[in-house]
């Protein structure tokens, strides 16, 4: 969708001027596209989304692909859901949701690998109207970076 003066947030083009002056539209390259997003959101730290998650303040979701979680472990406590079936079963309102989707005030936290889709999936579940969820920067590296509890 361009809209005109493609170079505000919420624009999924951005506006260019070509050599005449004329402005032209062009596509949002991810790296934008990352940047755009993360506007709206509070990113965690490793060490604050553990504090979160141990004082039942935040519930941390991995949504790896099942060879990095066998490969680099697990999160102790942290729901385990496929970036594919996130939305369904994060959905308050959903009929395939998680038992810990219990309302659109729950404070997810989305761990991905190193932090990049994470920040997508939290968009889309502020779309849903989880309006606290976020994301873990530099994803699930990090947090073993920082010497935080893993599994397996």
């Amino acid at each position: 969708m361009a809209v005109s003066g493609g170079d505000r947030v919420g624009d999924v083009t951005a506006g260019v001027s070509d050599v005449s002056g004329s402005r032209i539209e062009r596509p949002e390259g991810i790296d934008e596209l990352l940047d755009r997003v993360r506007l709206g959101l509070d990113r965690v730290e490793a060490d604050e989304a553990y504090t979160a998650a141990t004082a039942g303040d935040a519930l941390l979701v991995d949504i790896r692909y099942a060879a990095l979680r066998e490969r680099d472990g697990l999160i102790p406590g942290a729901l385990v859901v496929e970036r594919n079936e996130l939305e369904w079963r994060l959905d308050p309102q959903g009929s395939h949701r998680a038992a810990e989707a219990t309302s659109h005030d729950l404070r997810v936290v989305v761990v991905c690998n190193e932090g990049y889709a994470s920040s997508l999936a939290a968009i889309s579940l502020r779309q849903l109207g989880l309006h606290r969820a976020t994301d873990l920067v530099g994803g699930f590296q990090a947090w073993k970076a920082a010497g935080l509890p893993v599994a397996g």
